[in-house]
């Protein structure tokens, strides 16, 4: 694979072989960022066998990643409240830009790429206004940065397009936070947090939970083929959490995700990571705090299934089933019945399996 990967970098270089794709790294179907045994980080490659097809280095921890829908290119992302994304070549493992946050602004973890691939979208704070912003760069000039827009709230987190559109969603947290004083929630008792659509720097609809539950901070999204929007939160209250799961339409109402008591207060108040089914007929949310994975179904929007694993909190699709991967280093593909663990051991993977089935 490394030689085929050096074959084909020599050749584009010389001008010799069209621009490469996604094949010419071997069809990874994830991309994870991970610690390693020595105590540094990268971003990996992983095919459908859970095995790595590649690893890069990351100059820091990373949290997600935003793949490009054409070239063999990935956007890594800090770990909030960091300051810097890189842009990885994944046939050469070469580093073509560092995204530096503007001054009084820093990353939130996640960016998404325009349909054409010409944009990448970041989600960012403001953070002397306390407002949540969307960095704009043009991926097809150096990736500059070209533009910012609102987000439509405080806190973005998790940001996705719509497909076969340039609309995207915004996960609006709605916890304001400072770099002078880290992670610490500075307005728990204001918090207001939404799903915001938003194109070409519009808003084109908002959609918030009720009262009650205006202290669940939505983070982390899915998407369906559809447009349905899976959506994980992270309570912030003192009693426990109504609900940790919820899905949105565009024109429709949010539905909260349904369990009992108990299945709920497993969950630790918090939410890792969210993915739809191939079909949108189930979403499974995963809780590295509760050591859960749980799978919901969206018809009846009741739980149907937990599952435990450590640490887990990524968590994507792969075909007709889900798989996970957890901070001990396990990829588990929860249909393999047989041989479900894949243990990684020199791998730590954080917190987002993303996934590149186009």
């Amino acid at each position: 694979m490394q030689g085929r990967r050096q074959f084909l970098a020599g050749m584009l270089a010389a001008g010799l072989t069209p621009k490469p794709t996604w094949a010419d790294v071997g069809s990874p179907a994830f991309l994870s960022a991970a610690a390693i045994s020595d105590g540094s980080y990268v971003l990996c490659g992983l095919n459908a066998d859970l095995q790595v097809r590649f690893q890069v280095p990351l100059p820091a921890r990373g949290h997600a990643a935003a793949s490009h829908p054409i070239r063999p290119e990935a956007v890594a992302f800090a770990r909030r409240p960091g300051t810097f994304a890189v842009v990885i070549d994944c046939l050469t493992g070469a580093q073509k830009a560092i995204l530096h946050a503007p001054k009084g602004r820093h990353f939130y973890g996640h960016g998404v790429f325009s349909a054409d691939g010409g944009l990448l979208f970041t989600t960012e704070n403001d953070f002397e206004a306390g407002q949540g912003r969307i960095g704009v760069w043009d991926a097809r000039n150096g990736y500059q940065r070209v533009d910012e827009w609102r987000s439509g709230g405080i806190g973005p987190h998790d940001i996705k397009r719509l497909p076969n559109t340039d609309t995207l969603v915004v996960a609006n947290g709605g916890i304001d936070t400072h770099p002078d004083t880290g992670r610490t929630k500075l307005n728990i008792a204001t918090m207001a947090p939404n799903l915001s659509y938003i194109e070409d720097g519009k808003q084109l609809e908002v959609a918030r939970l009720e009262p009650t539950l205006r202290k669940s901070s939505i983070r982390h999204l899915a998407v369906n083929h559809n447009g349905s929007v899976a959506f994980g939160m992270q309570w912030q209250g003192d009693i426990p959490a109504p609900a940790l799961v919820g899905v949105h339409k565009r024109g429709v109402d949010i539905h909260l995700m349904r369990a009992g008591p108990n299945q709920t207060r497993a969950m630790r108040g918090y939410i890792g990571s969210v993915a739809f089914s191939k079909d949108g007929k189930t979403i499974a949310a995963t809780s590295p705090r509760g050591g859960l994975l749980q799978i919901f179904e969206t018809i009846n929007q009741e739980l149907i299934a937990s599952v435990p694993i450590a640490d887990v909190s990524g968590v994507s699709m792969l075909n007709d089933t889900f798989v996970a991967s957890s901070g001990g280093g396990i990829l588990i593909n929860l249909a393999d019945n047989n041989n479900a663990n894949v243990a990684q051991s020199n791998f730590a993977w954080d917190n987002h399996l993303v996934s590149l089935q186009m």
